[in-house]
């Protein structure tokens, strides 16, 4: 009996959310027992019962789903962070069952090759839940006119020229943010999080490679002001005033919400579990997807170490994820060296690594230019957001300020938008 269908009815028993979301139906389980026990699991969700293990134990034919040890065995094989790779693998299951089956089928009966194909082209049609019929869809906004529509639709990136030319970020839309290292990526993002949860998102940042810790105490630098090489030996190196800012400092944080995963080599089926998961812990707020940085995403397969096939995978899940959840993702990239060996060190899309499928698929693509990185003598605090594509709105170049010693960002006083 198959450990994947155990380990998917034990997880919508432990997280029963879960089964609003799956793509998975009842008849596509191996098991007749698990089949039938997933129908009853639908029948108690639309009853508005919970489907955790007291209530199936209610069950009056529980005996012939092997009573309540079988239960608790399933329960015991939940593993609700994994849960998206379960469904893929139960879907190849029953794809390779239909295929056998036609086949069988066709042989017996002598189809038509034109039938044979038809039929096994539905079997691809997996997933249940994307048909909408045009009735329906119009049923949905008949009354917009007269409603209120929410107007919690894109989120602010907490710099009003920016803003202004992006529209912020919107559900659905994918923005790259690339620059070459320890030009301030991981800043600008920390900046997008917490201006987004002060605006009532769900910051969730996936931190591939810098530890929670260090990610904290960024935060705290640049929302206090604190020189970043204090941040070391605080009790020590912080003055007194900024000790007495300390906890205000970290009242202020806690109200963005912000969740941080920093383990290293995730892949996206893992970050969609925890972000499903998380849009269930806290039903009011949208959520919103920061991941430093892509290519430390970790791709479903190897492609033999082809890092152009990678690079196109993670790319186009980026934007599966985006529009499954209907939220902004924002996701960092390194450039690669190329840009040092010109005169104009400004990026272009060609600097991206891999950059066909990149600049294909994300909505927005900004690149980060301080002019000070290359000239150590400058007092220039100038950081360059430069948009270089945006898939709903015009192109061009906003200069903010940026501290380097406390990572803080902020507006240009006076008009600096070149567009």
């Amino acid at each position: 009996m198959s450990i994947a269908e155990k380990a998917f009815l034990g997880s919508l028993m432990k997280a029963e959310y879960l089964l609003m979301d799956t793509v998975i139906q009842p008849e596509q389980l191996e098991s007749i027992r698990h089949r039938e026990l997933m129908r009853r699991m639908v029948e108690f969700k639309q009853a508005g019962k919970n489907i955790d293990l007291i209530t199936l134990t209610t069950l009056p034919e529980l005996e012939s789903f092997g009573g309540m040890s079988y239960l608790s065995e399933l329960l015991s094989y939940a593993d609700v962070e994994k849960f998206d790779g379960m469904e893929k693998l139960i879907l190849e299951q029953w794809k390779e069952r239909e295929k056998k089956n036609i086949l069988s089928l066709a042989a017996m009966n002598d189809w038509e090759i034109a039938k044979v194909i038809s039929e096994l082209d539905n079997i691809n049609q997996s997933k249940m839940d994307d048909h909408t019929p045009l009735q329906q869809a119009l049923a949905g906004i008949y009354e917009a006119p007269w409603e209120e529509q929410p107007q919690l639709k894109s989120a602010t990136t907490g710099i009003q020229k920016l803003d202004f030319v992006t529209g912020g970020f919107k559900g659905g839309e994918v923005t790259i943010i690339a620059a070459r290292p320890s030009m301030g990526k991981t800043d600008v993002m920390l900046h997008f999080a917490k201006m987004s949860g002060w605006a009532g998102f769900l910051p969730i940042v996936f931190s591939l490679e810098m530890p929670e810790k260090l990610i904290t105490s960024r935060l705290m630098a640049s929302t206090g002001g604190f020189n970043r090489a204090k941040m070391r030996d605080p009790k020590r190196l912080l003055t007194q005033s900024q000790k007495n800012k300390w906890s205000d400092v970290i009242g202020d944080l806690n109200e963005t919400h912000m969740q941080i995963f920093d383990g290293a080599g995730q892949t996206i089926a893992e970050m969609r579990a925890k972000t499903r998961k998380l849009i269930h812990q806290f039903p009011n707020r949208k959520p919103i997807v920061f991941i430093d940085y892509l290519t430390l995403i970790q791709p479903s397969q190897s492609y033999g170490g082809n890092a152009h096939l990678q690079v196109t995978e993670i790319s186009k899940s980026l934007k599966t994820m985006a529009k499954e959840f209907d939220c902004p993702v924002i996701c960092l990239a390194q450039l690669n060296r190329s840009v040092e060996s010109r005169n104009n060190k400004r990026p272009m899309m060609s600097d991206i690594r891999e950059s066909g499928s990149v600049e294909q698929d994300a909505d927005v693509i900004l690149f980060l230019y301080r002019e000070a990185y290359y000239d150590k003598d400058s007092k220039d605090s100038t950081l360059e957001i430069i948009v270089s594509k945006n898939r709903n709105g015009p192109v061009g170049t906003i200069e903010v300020d940026f501290n380097k010693h406390t990572g803080r960002i902020e507006d240009k006083k006076g008009t600096i938008v070149s567009l």
